[in-house]
C-alpha cells in the first residue's frame, strides 16, 4: 500500500459522520464512522440549527469539527499512516451539517424560503478550521436549504441513470431525487431520527449487537443482530422489520396501535407487555438488556415513514409523465430490507416494492468519485445547478399524501 497521496471522503450525517481513505487509483485503505457529536444539542437538525440561532453556533460547529478530526485520527490508525499523507480532502453534508461546520446565518435556512445566500462548494483551509489536515478540505455544494451535498454526492455516484431513476438518502431527512426527461427534479422531506435508531427508546444505529431483523417461527419472535452479536437495541431496518413482523402477527392494528393481549388468538399475545411508559411490544430481554417498542417509538416510525412516502408520492406526482421509477436507497437502512417488509409497513408505494435497490454508502460514494479525476469538482458544481429543487413542506398535496401514508 502507498502511504503517499491519499484521499480521504467524508459523509457528514446529522447522526453518524462517515469516512473512508482512498488510494489514488481509488482502493479503499481505512473506513470507519463515529457518532455525530452534535447529538448533545439535539438528534435533528432543526434543534441544533435553532441551538445555533440561540447562541450556540461555535459550539456546533467546534463539536463537527472535533467529530472530524476523530474520524480522521480513526481513519489514519487503520491505516497506520500519518495525517502528511492526505493530499486531498473533501465532504458532503446536508444544508444544515454544511452551514454549521461553516458558521453561516443559521436562518438563511431555518425559516421561510430556506434559501441559502450561497449554495457553490468551498475548500476550507486548515487556518479557517482545525481539521488536522495539511489539504484543504472541499466541501459540496448545496441544491437548496433543505437538499444538501450529500444528496448532490448521492447523485453524482451514479455515472449513468435511466429516467425514472428515483435516489432516496434516507437519515434525519428524507433527501430524494428524481431523473424525469427533463433532468434531476429533487426534493425533502423531515423524517426525524427514527430510521437511524435515535428517537427510538431502544434505537442504536447499525452497528455490531443491532438487532437487525426479525421474523416470526411458529409461535416466536426469532430476533438478528449485526454480526451475531448479543443483542444490544434496535437500528433503523430492525424497527421495520419488527413493526412488519407485529403486524403480520396480529400484533399491530392498520392505524399502528398495539393491540390489546387478550385479543390476540396465538402465543404471540406475550410479547405485548404493558409498561410505565403504556404497552409496548418486548423482543427481547435478558438480565441486562430489554429491547422493546413502545407505542410512542411506534408513533415516531409512522411520522417518519409517512413523510417519505408522502415524498415519493408527490415527486413522482410531480414527474413529466409520471411512471413507475427504479429506486435506489441508500442511508440509515444499510444493506437490504425484504421487499415484504418494506410493503407490510407501507413505507413505499406498491408499484415500486419490488425495484428497490439498497447502494450501501451513497454519498461516500459520490465523494469518492469526485477525488479520483481530473476535474470532477467541477463537474460537481455543476450538477449542482442541474438539479431542480420542488418545495413540499405545507403544500396541500403533500399534507393528504402524509397523513395518509402514516397508516401501515
Amino acid at each position: 500500500m502507498s502511504q503517499e497521496n491519499l484521499r480521504l471522503a467524508l459523509d457528514l450525517g446529522t447522526t453518524t459522520l462517515a469516512g473512508r481513505l482512498l488510494e489514488p487509483g481509488g482502493e479503499i485503505v481505512a473506513e470507519a464512522q463515529i457518532r455525530n457529536p452534535q447529538i448533545e444539542f439535539g438528534s435533528d437538525v432543526i434543534r441544533r440549527l435553532e441551538a445555533a440561532l440561540g447562541g450556540h453556533a461555535e459550539r456546533l460547529q467546534t463539536l463537527l469539527a472535533e467529530g472530524i478530526r476523530s474520524l480522521v485520527d480513526d481513519l489514519l490508525t487503520r491505516a497506520g499512516a500519518s495525517p502528511s499523507v492526505i493530499a486531498a480532502a473533501a465532504a458532503a453534508g446536508n444544508p444544515a451539517m454544511t452551514y454549521l461546520l461553516r458558521g453561516l446565518p443559521p436562518e438563511e435556512i431555518l425559516f421561510p424560503p430556506h434559501r441559502p445566500s450561497n449554495r457553490s462548494g468551498v475548500f476550507i483551509s486548515s487556518s479557517e478550521l482545525p481539521l488536522g489536515l495539511r489539504a484543504p478540505l472541499y466541501l459540496f455544494p448545496l441544491v437548496s436549504g433543505y437538499v444538501g451535498g450529500d444528496l448532490l454526492a448521492f447523485v453524482f455516484a451514479q455515472k449513468e441513470a435511466p429516467p425514472g431513476t428515483l435516489l432516496l438518502d434516507i437519515g434525519t431527512n428524507g433527501e430524494m431525487a428524481l431523473l424525469t426527461e427533463r433532468g434531476w427534479l429533487t426534493t425533502s422531506v423531515a423524517a426525524g431520527p427514527a430510521f437511524e435508531g435515535a428517537g427510538i427508546s431502544c434505537g442504536m444505529v447499525a452497528e455490531a449487537g443491532a438487532v437487525e431483523k426479525v421474523v416470526i417461527e411458529a409461535d416466536s419472535l426469532r430476533i438478528k443482530t449485526i454480526g451475531g452479536f448479543p443483542p444490544r437495541g434496535l437500528c433503523g431496518s430492525g424497527v421495520v422489520s419488527a413493526l412488519a413482523a407485529a403486524r403480520k402477527g396480529g400484533l399491530l392494528d392498520s392505524h399502528g396501535t398495539l393491540v390489546a393481549p387478550g385479543s390476540i388468538e396465538t402465543n404471540l399475545a406475550r410479547y405485548i407487555v404493558e409498561t410505565s411508559e403504556g404497552r409496548a411490544l418486548r423482543l427481547y430481554r435478558d438480565a441486562f438488556v430489554e429491547i422493546k417498542l413502545t407505542q410512542e417509538d411506534i408513533r415516531h416510525f409512522q411520522l417518519a415513514k409517512g413523510a417519505v412516502r408522502a415524498g415519493i408520492e408527490c415527486l413522482l406526482k410531480r414527474a413529466e409523465p409520471p411512471r413507475p421509477a427504479d429506486l435506489l436507497v441508500t442511508g440509515a437502512f444499510g444493506l437490504h430490507l425484504p421487499p415484504g417488509d418494506l410493503k407490510t409497513v407501507a413505507m413505499l408505494p406498491e408499484t415500486m416494492i419490488n425495484s428497490v435497490r439498497f447502494v450501501p454508502d451513497g454519498a461516500l460514494a459520490g465523494v469518492c468519485r469526485s477525488m479520483l479525476e481530473e476535474g470532477k469538482m467541477e463537474e460537481v458544481e455543476a450538477l449542482a445547478l442541474q438539479l431542480r429543487p420542488y418545495p413540499l413542506s405545507g403544500t396541500p398535496a403533500f399534507e393528504k399524501a402524509f397523513l395518509e401514508g402514516m397508516n401501515f
